[in-house]
């Protein structure tokens, strides 16, 4: 049994928001994948269904970026999903605006949501940061997040959406550093 989560904030001033691209994947894998209906529980958007032969709960958590850890704890402990079999996508203003990392544990970087998640379930469970680059000048961090996709991004942001719902089996089997490499070189067309 496996949970997917994407991070981002409720709204639909949030929808396009840059700190939305986690629900735009979960999004994303619900339809190419066929999940359930989402339905309101434990404080998200969830979905069930199964990916190749795993079970699979993908859920967008309602409680904004800063709380996202309380709806996955509760979603854990009702569903005893072990921290490890937790997949989170999520934005990242370290990383180049187009590109895809993915590593299991580590630090926070300052990602709000994920300390978050950090504070109540550990860091024992896999990320997917997806690069929506850095603003020029510090102080404007916080809008940088919360802006628009330009237009000019929206293209890519489709075809990096794509590449890592084709690519989540590969997530399933744990295959971290494969899943980084092929999505990759899917994105530069190699």
């Amino acid at each position: 049994m496996l949970l997917l989560v994407g991070l981002g904030n409720p709204g639909p001033n949030n929808a396009n928001n840059r700190h939305n691209i986690g629900w735009k994947i979960i999004d994303a894998i619900n339809l190419h994948y066929k999940l359930s209906k989402q339905k309101p529980k434990f404080k998200g958007l969830l979905t069930t269904g199964n990916i190749e032969t795993k079970k699979v709960y993908a859920i967008k958590p309602l409680t904004f970026m800063n709380n996202s850890g309380t709806a996955i704890k509760e979603l854990i402990d009702y569903f005893k999903i072990d921290a490890k079999d937790v997949i989170v996508f999520h934005d990242d203003m370290d990383i180049d605006f187009g590109k895809v990392k993915a590593k299991f544990g580590g630090g926070s970087a300052g990602h709000n949501g994920i300390e978050s998640i950090d504070k109540f379930i550990g860091k024992d469970y896999s990320r997917v940061r997806i690069g929506i680059g850095h603003p020029k000048e510090k102080k404007k961090v916080n809008s940088h997040v919360l802006e628009d996709f330009k237009e000019d991004e929206e293209t890519k942001i489709q075809e990096i959406t794509e590449n890592i719902v084709k690519l989540v089996p590969t997530l399933i089997e744990k295959k971290i550093d494969l899943f980084s490499s092929k999505v990759n070189k899917n994105l530069n067309g190699i």
